[in-house]
């Protein structure tokens, strides 16, 4: 199948064929043979990307599908909502049988998407920009509370238009946990460098160096992780080489700069 995306979308392949690759390996993170199937059915030429960037995909989705567990052991009836999902298989990963899911994206990814995967009664694809405000009554009403997930996505938006968001998302959602991640100056400087940039237009835009920042928003920061601070019980299935990995260069500005945040929205 041939795949028409923007360059913003173009970079949901990126994190997919690092699923896919971790599922094929000897001991898998997230065992995502979706993934592989995927990645199989799909017309692109994914010998394009490489480097670390791939295996870092799975080990961000390892540290967010955490967030969302903690959530549904507190909230198992709850609502959890896929901002920019991608082709992300996280819901068959965590699903416990009684959230209520929401995947959302724009048009084009959103047409790919559901060659593959299909709406039930607890499931649903939602077309639409994470920036506006369509989906917001469509989410809201469940048995409980409301969990906003984005990953890998603010990244790509200019600083006035990601703080408006977050600032309205503030005033729409209270109660609510708000996941996603932040890049630092050293990050973003050094962007192109990074292998898996170069056959891809798309570049990060927004800046953000502390994530606490933006608790003048209208949100309160729970946790900020990078890959030296995963959870525990996360860091714990993680292959050898990356424990060791995480436990040399904790302190590494160059995984510093890089952040995992739970945020909660106050009542």
């Amino acid at each position: 199948m041939a795949v028409e995306l923007g360059d913003v979308q173009e970079t949901l392949l990126i994190p997919l064929l690092g699923r896919a690759l971790d599922a094929e390996a000897k001991q898998s993170i997230l065992g995502d043979q979706k993934a592989v199937e995927l990645v199989d059915a799909l017309d692109y030429d994914f010998t394009r990307f490489r480097g670390p960037s791939l295996m870092g995909s799975v080990l961000r989705a390892s540290i967010f599908d955490q967030y969302v567990r903690d959530f549904l052991a507190r909230h198992p009836d709850g609502t959890v909502v896929d901002l920019g999902c991608g082709l992300s298989t996280r819901f068959d990963r965590l699903d416990n049988g009684r959230v209520r899911w929401f995947d959302l994206d724009m048009p084009d990814t959103m047409a790919l998407r559901r060659t593959f995967f299909g709406d039930h009664d607890r499931y649903a694809m939602l077309d639409g920009s994470l920036f506006g405000e369509d989906w917001w009554d469509v989410v809201s009403g469940g048995e409980g509370p409301v969990f906003l997930l984005s990953e890998a996505v603010l990244l790509y938006f200019p600083d006035d238009e990601v703080r408006d968001v977050l600032r309205r998302w503030g005033a729409r959602f209270p109660g609510s946990p708000v996941a996603f991640d932040t890049g630092g100056s050293l990050m973003m400087r050094n962007q192109d460098r990074n292998a898996v940039f170069d056959s891809i237009r798309a570049r990060m835009a927004w800046v953000c160096d502390d994530p606490s920042s933006l608790e003048s928003l209208g949100l309160k920061l729970r946790e900020s992780r990078d890959f030296g601070r995963a959870q525990a019980s996360v860091a714990r299935r993680w292959p050898l080489k990356y424990r060791l990995f995480a436990s040399a260069f904790r302190w590494a500005p160059f995984v510093t700069t890089y952040k995992l945040n739970l945020f909660d929205i106050p009542e």
